[in-house]
C-alpha cells in the first residue's frame, strides 16, 4: 500500500506531505546533469511498470519498488523519477491519487535517496560480489523505510488507523526480501558491466 489513495490522509498529511515532496523533487531536479536523463527515464520506467503489478497481502497489496536501485543509480534524482511514475499511473489507471501523490511521493522516494547515498560509497568500492551484498541490503533499507513511512503517515492522520499501520509494517517483510535479492542481482550485474554507473554517491 505504498500507493495511498485519496480520501485516506487527512489534509494536514496532505499538505505537509506535498510540500516536503515540492522542495525535495525541485532538489531532485538541480541534481540533474544531461548524463543521468536517460537513466532516470529508464528507472522511472522500470518502477512504473513494475509497481503496477501488486500482490494483494492482509489490509495492504505490495509490489517491487526498486527504491535501492533508484537510490544507488540517481541518488537525489530518485524524487523527480518516482514523482513522474507516480503521476502517470494515478492519470492513466487511476492507480494511488493525485492528493496524496507528494505523501506517496517522499514515502518512496526519500527513504531510497537516503539508502543509495548511504550505501553508494560501499557500492562503488567493493566487488561485483560485495556489491551485491551491499546492494542488497540497501533495498531492504528502503524498503523498511518506505514501510514506516506508509504506516507513520495512515497514524498521523487517524488513530483508527493504528492497527492496521503496525500490520502493514510487517506485510512490508516478504517484499523486503525479494526486493533485496533482486537489486543485488542488478547492482552485481551493472557493477560487472557498467560499474561507472554506481562510481559515486550523488549528493547535490
Amino acid at each position: 500500500m505504498a500507493h495511498i489513495p485519496d480520501g485516506v490522509l487527512s489534509w494536514p498529511v496532505l499538505v505537509t506531505g506535498g510540500v516536503a515532496a515540492a522542495a525535495a523533487v525541485t532538489i531532485g531536479v538541480r541534481s540533474l546533469d544531461e548524463q543521468q536523463i536517460p537513466r532516470v527515464a529508464i528507472l522511472s520506467a522500470a518502477f512504473f511498470a513494475l509497481s503496477l503489478v501488486s500482490i494483494p497481502l492482509g489490509p495492504s497489496a505490495i509490489h517491487l519498488m526498486l527504491g535501492g536501485l533508484m537510490g544507488l543509480i540517481l541518488g537525489l534524482a530518485v524524487f523527480p523519477a518516482v514523482l513522474a511514475a507516480l503521476l502517470l499511473q494515478a492519470v492513466m489507471f487511476g492507480f494511488g491519487g493525485l492528493t496524496s501523490i507528494g505523501v506517496n511521493t517522499l514515502n518512496i522516494a526519500l527513504p531510497a535517496a537516503i539508502a543509495g547515498l548511504l550505501f553508494a560509497p560501499l557500492v562503488a568500492r567493493a566487488d561485483a560480489a560485495r556489491a551485491a551484498v551491499y546492494g542488497g541490503v540497501c533495498a531492504a533499507c528502503a524498503v523498511l523505510g518506505t514501510g514506516l513511512m506508509v504506516s507513520l503517515s495512515l497514524y498521523a492522520s487517524s488513530g483508527e488507523f493504528a492497527a492496521a499501520s503496525r500490520v502493514i509494517v510487517f506485510s512490508y517483510a516478504p517484499l523486503l526480501v525479494v526486493e533485496a535479492l533482486v537489486t543485488g542481482f542488478c547492482v552485481s550485474f551493472v557493477k560487472r558491466v557498467k560499474p561507472e554507473l554506481l562510481a559515486r554517491a550523488r549528493v547535490a
